[in-house]
């Protein structure tokens, strides 16, 4: 057995012709200790195997000089190809230095009481690079992920796509599924984006957030639980609603109005539901006691005065043209009950029917199309529906020819 090295210069020469030999106990210290590093394909097993090595050669050139390279622990990892601090934990790394530091201290455990205190002190210094490579990655995703959220929500905003779009949505992580609405509102001073998705996933629901300004975007989607397979009590709780979703998350949102569009079947119509939430919002203020949250569909008729085109078509669309196909009798009904001011009698005299025949079709205008003309509020969105459908019919009528 070699005589124990006395000086520094002993001991670094002794260093540098075991540097291969503690290499290799390493490696197999490794395969017979950590499970994660046998599963690895041949080409990551030998990129852990670099760091190893270069983590010993990098504590000799350490050893011999301390304050010369002060930042050589760091230096370590850039044996590392990128894909590797993809595919390895922070808590696989410290494992990795734990192993390496322990198969060091066994080979040198005879050695100087300077050279197993420059042990702990490099071990100490390594975890720390460690940590400190693993936090600027994990800061320069965060910081990707923030730019490739904010693309993403204003492609949903403008609904100007491109074929690249589901895979940004996948690189995001989205767990949202099925149907999608859009939240708009404003923006607090203080606004906390994880305090929001926290918020979010305790109703089981996924969002894309976009700051724009002083107007804040949520993009909603359902998340399926997995917390729901082990919990049968909330396993059979009925989800929420996009409404009251919207509710839970509005103390989120800054001052003002809040305004959610209709649903839309997935995130790629999500643009359909993001024009509704914007027109809304944009003219929430016309409606004095608007409720918040509010939504876009109960602002049609301030949309369609602004000369919102969506707003138009989903009046005729929604509410004059099936009341026309269904029965011109309900549509004549429902026209005279609101030019009378809601009275059943004035509608009754005018058309020779007696009230309850009114009341009665009514409902059935209600079973149609969704909405009750015995409100205030539904009565101005049917008052709409009738006034553009009528004009729309009058757009598309064959106009006459004038005399020759």
């Amino acid at each position: 057995m070699a005589t124990r090295p006395k000086t520094k210069a002993e001991t670094l020469a002794w260093l540098r012709t075991i540097a291969g030999e503690l290499s290799t106990a390493t490696l197999k210290r490794l395969e017979d200790t950590l499970p994660w590093y046998g599963d690895m394909p041949p080409s990551r097993r030998s990129a852990v195997g670099l760091v190893a090595q270069a983590g010993i050669s990098s504590f000799i050139s350490w050893f011999d000089d301390p304050r010369s390279t002060p930042w050589i622990a760091a230096d370590v990892f850039g044996a590392a190809p990128r894909e590797l601090l993809r595919s390895v934990s922070l808590q696989q790394t410290l494992q990795l230095i734990r192993v390496t530091v322990e198969v060091v201290e066994e080979r040198v455990k005879d050695g100087s009481e300077p050279l197993r205190e420059a042990i702990l002190l490099y071990s100490r210094e390594i975890a720390f690079a460690a940590a400190d490579v693993y936090a600027r990655a994990a800061e320069a995703r965060g910081l990707w992920d923030a730019r490739l959220e904010a693309l993403v929500v204003d492609s949903i905003l403008s609904g100007e796509y491109d074929d690249e779009l589901p895979s940004r949505i996948a690189a995001l992580g989205w767990h949202g599924h099925g149907e999608v609405a859009v939240l708009v509102g404003t923006a607090p001073k203080q606004f906390d984006i994880d305090h929001v998705r926290r918020a979010a996933r305790h109703m089981h629901a996924d969002v894309l957030i976009g700051v724009q300004g002083n107007r804040l975007v949520l993009v909603i989607g359902r998340a399926d639980p997995l917390s729901r397979e082990n919990d049968d009590a909330i396993g059979t709780a009925p989800a929420l609603t996009f409404m009251e979703i919207a509710e839970q998350l509005e103390p989120h949102f800054g001052p003002g109005h809040l305004v959610l569009g209709h649903e839309v079947p997935n995130l790629v119509d999500a643009s359909k539901s993001a024009k509704a939430a914007l027109a809304g919002f944009a003219v929430a203020r016309s409606w004095r006691h608007a409720p918040r949250p509010v939504h876009a569909d109960d602002l049609l008729p301030e949309r369609a005065l602004a000369g919102d085109p969506l707003a138009r078509a989903t009046l005729v669309h929604r509410i004059y043209r099936p009341l026309q196909a269904h029965s011109t009798e309900l549509l004549t009904t429902l026209w005279s009950y609101l030019d009378n001011g809601r009275s059943l009698e004035a509608t009754a005299r005018e058309l020779f029917v007696h009230p309850n025949t009114v009341r009665y079709r009514l409902k059935r205008v209600s079973d149609v199309i969704g909405w009750d003309a015995t409100g205030a509020r539904e009565a101005l969105i049917l008052q709409a529906a009738l006034i553009i459908g009528s004009m729309s019919d009058h757009e598309q009528s064959p106009r006459r020819r004038p005399p020759t």
